[in-house]
């Protein structure tokens, strides 16, 4: 990156810095977590994103022209976005990614003008813009931006400007929203965000930015999950990165159209720019000779399928006849990403309704397993929650892996709905999102699934008996802080609701659970304690008979599980 100009190169170099920066302050960035909570993510979250960005920038190759570079980076973090925060900052990287198309360099202006449509690009994702949020900081940093660029067309001025507004528009985040002021804290993801540009900055002056990121070398692309054929046979699995080529676009509606013409399992994900490409058929040079046609390839993989199904029949067969290993009682029956699939699921004709279910710990994992219906719904759990959000990529995977005509998604956490309806708007195939806040409220939503009925007929009376639960959380507080009208103290036991609210709070960690569980409006006959970490066996016994007890008459029922950060889920219906 050069003082007047930069061409992909100075990108690349740029971006390294500034994801350097960002992981040197990921911690101060999750500290500023609203909640005094133990499962601050926002910083993580936006690193996740912002390596798989770079991940990508490094394989488009060092001599790639600025709209490529910027293209990858963006295709990147779209498919690497965790959190509410990483999909805020993949929008706001797209939006300057179609900016700078058809640019093999580009200047200060140029930069200016692709942060105001990253900007916008970032506002256009969210349903309901909240001020004093990540938004305002690209809003006012790309404002000051444009207007200096349009005095100084110079990249070290608009950069610099663009720093100090963003650094500037952070510390007014409190005075645009209550409850940043109210817990002492700024916006984490507008911190975030102001760390990548001063990684980017310190590069352009040539100071070294606090942290380092190692040139990665290519890796060998992972195969995807194999979904589901007909009886017909398997044929092979053909996957690749389609990348429009410079001042074209790809038109995303008639690849996918052409490919499902020619074969099976289509996934087409991603944008007019970049394209991931995943495609079951008998003749992958097809696929792969009509991917050439319509712009560049990459990270071409191509399976034999039938030969993935033949060592798996064997397998089992030494499964059976106890010459191998068989699965354990928690062993998912759908595949993570990347690994083979059993043959059961291979040789299995779609069903009509999937689901796909975020969930953190083994325990509710085992819970959202007994919910499969053979023949009629298939269930595949993507871990993750609380510090551990999925990427839109991994996402993409289940919904990929599922042998489903239409398929449900259950984030489970408030910080994982928005990737999930990005997610849900990229797939092939119909797919809803019923907004689960936890793990209990995905329960219940699964306990009101009707198999025989269609995704959008379940969507509905999912939502309603997920709402219809009375839950909390229970952790503890890792700093002092200001929730609404109250102090929180550090070590406290704090009880939060499904929207993170202040319900109790108190050094004895009996009377805090106590009172949380008194909030619950009376009327309910089932309490259920699902117990974390930090919760054995013993402490939670006690604590469910002593909540059996102020109780009265509702039936009490312990169920392990396993959540991190979250001593106690409890839930009452």
């Amino acid at each position: 990156m050069g003082r007047r100009s930069c061409d992909g190169t100075g990108l690349l170099e740029a971006f390294r810095a500034a994801v350097a920066n960002l992981e040197a302050h990921v911690d101060e960035v999750n500290s500023l977590n609203v909640f005094p909570v133990p499962d601050g993510d926002t910083g993580s979250n936006m690193l996740a994103t912002v390596r798989a960005a770079l991940d990508e920038a490094e394989k488009a190759g060092i001599d790639a022209p600025a709209d490529r570079m910027a293209a990858a980076i963006s295709f990147g973090a779209l498919m690497g976005a965790r959190g509410n925060s990483g999909v805020i900052t993949s929008q706001i990287l797209r939006g300057i990614s179609d900016d700078l198309a058809g640019k093999r360099r580009f200047n200060g202006l140029d930069l200016a003008h692709a942060l105001r449509e990253g900007s916008r690009t970032a506002y256009g994702a969210v349903a309901k813009p909240v001020e004093g949020t990540i938004l305002t900081v690209i809003r006012e940093a790309a404002d000051a931006a444009v207007e200096r660029a349009e005095l100084a067309n110079d990249l070290e001025a608009v950069l610099t400007t663009t720093l100090d507004a963003a650094e500037k528009s952070v510390a007014r985040t409190p005075s645009l929203l209550p409850i940043l002021r109210e817990a002492g804290v700024v916006d984490s993801g507008g911190q975030g965000l102001y760390r990548l540009f001063q990684g980017a900055l310190l590069h352009l002056v040539g100071r070294p930015s606090a942290g380092a990121v190692r040139s990665r070398g290519v890796e060998p692309a992972k195969a995807s999950t194999l979904v589901a054929h007909a009886d017909e046979g398997y044929g092979y699995e053909t996957m690749f990165l389609l990348q429009a080529r410079p001042a074209d676009r790809l038109d995303v509606d008639r690849i996918r159209l052409h490919l499902e013409s020619i074969g099976e399992s289509v996934l087409v994900a991603g944008d007019t720019r970049a394209l991931k490409v995943h495609v079951h058929n008998d003749r992958p040079d097809l696929v792969i000779g009509f991917g050439l046609t319509r712009g560049v390839l990459s990270r071409i993989t191509v399976e034999n399928l039938d030969s993935q199904a033949k060592d798996l029949r064997e397998e089992a067969a030494a499964a059976f006849s106890g010459d191998g290993l068989t699965a354990g009682p928690l062993m998912a029956p759908h595949h993570a990403p990347g690994q083979a699939p059993d043959t059961e699921d291979a040789a299995r004709v779609r069903t009509p309704l999937g689901v796909v279910a975020v969930a953190a710990g083994d325990g509710l994992h085992e819970l959202f397993e007994q919910f499969r219906v053979p023949e009629r719904l298939v269930v595949s759990i993507v871990r993750g929650g609380q510090a551990h959000n999925p990427s839109t990529g991994e996402l993409l995977d289940a919904i990929a892996s599922l042998p489903a005509e239409q398929v449900l998604v259950l984030p489970n956490n408030p910080n994982v709905v928005m990737a999930a309806r990005q997610v849900a708007a990229m797939t092939d195939r119909p797919c809803l999102v019923v907004p689960t806040r936890n793990a209990a409220e995905g329960i219940a939503a699964m306990l009101a699934l009707d198999p025989s009925a269609g995704g959008e007929a379940n969507v509905e009376p999912m939502t309603t008996a997920a709402r219809a639960v009375q839950t909390v959380q229970v952790t503890e507080a890792i700093r002092d802080a200001r929730i609404g009208d109250r102090k929180v103290k550090k070590g406290q036991t704090i009880v939060l609701d499904p929207e993170d609210g202040l319900v109790a709070a108190d050094h004895d960690r009996l009377k805090a659970i106590l009172a949380g569980a008194a909030s619950f409006t009376p009327g309910y006959e089932l309490l259920t304690v699902y117990y974390g970490d930090g919760a054995d066996l013993d402490e939670a016994e006690t604590m469910a008979r002593r909540l059996g007890e102020a109780a009265g008459s509702a039936e009490v029922q312990l169920v392990h599980g396993g959540q991190p950060y979250y001593r106690y889920l409890i839930s009452a219906e």
